[in-house]
């Protein structure tokens, strides 16, 4: 039995998985906005075709967590639709995709991160935090639950 978190990159097989993890909070905090639905709905579509990456968390042969990372520019990229299983809370496997994350945006010279998020979600504003994340202007949200937009230059 694999007790290790392992974090594996997006396949069609696994397109599913996006969809199911982020509406299951979704749902919890807040609502399934159209913009959710339309990129939940089509991940290879409106995230890898535009350059983007799509992460998942496996633990015990099941996934348990999922995270993007959405392309702007060359150099620039939204961390976005990360979302762990209430059943995996605890595993730190949100910490693991985050970790993994910067050091993909490492690999491909990726300058700045940023991501939106909303100020009652406490444990994973103090884990954006962690890694270096500050608060900036909110500015243009596309997103209605989102009150907090943060971002991270890579050095």
């Amino acid at each position: 039995m694999n007790t290790q978190v392992e974090i594996i990159p997006f396949s069609p097989d696994l397109k599913e998985y996006i969809k199911t993890l982020n509406k299951e909070w979704l749902q919890k905090y807040f609502r399934v906005e159209e913009k959710d639905e339309i990129v939940l709905s089509n991940p290879q579509e409106e995230i890898i075709d535009k350059g983007g990456m799509i992460f998942y968390a496996k633990y015990n042969e099941e996934i348990l967590g999922t995270v993007s990372l959405m392309k702007v520019d060359k150099t620039t990229f939204e961390l976005s639709k990360m979302a762990v299983s209430n059943k995996a809370q605890g595993l730190g496997i949100g910490n693991k995709l985050l970790v993994h994350c910067l050091a993909v945006a490492e690999e491909n010279n990726i300058k700045k991160l940023f991501l939106y998020s909303n100020r009652m979600l406490l444990p994973a504003i103090h884990l954006y935090e962690k890694f270096g994340f500050t608060e900036v202007p909110l500015g243009n949200v596309s997103y209605e639950r989102a009150d907090i937009k943060m971002e991270k230059i890579m050095t």
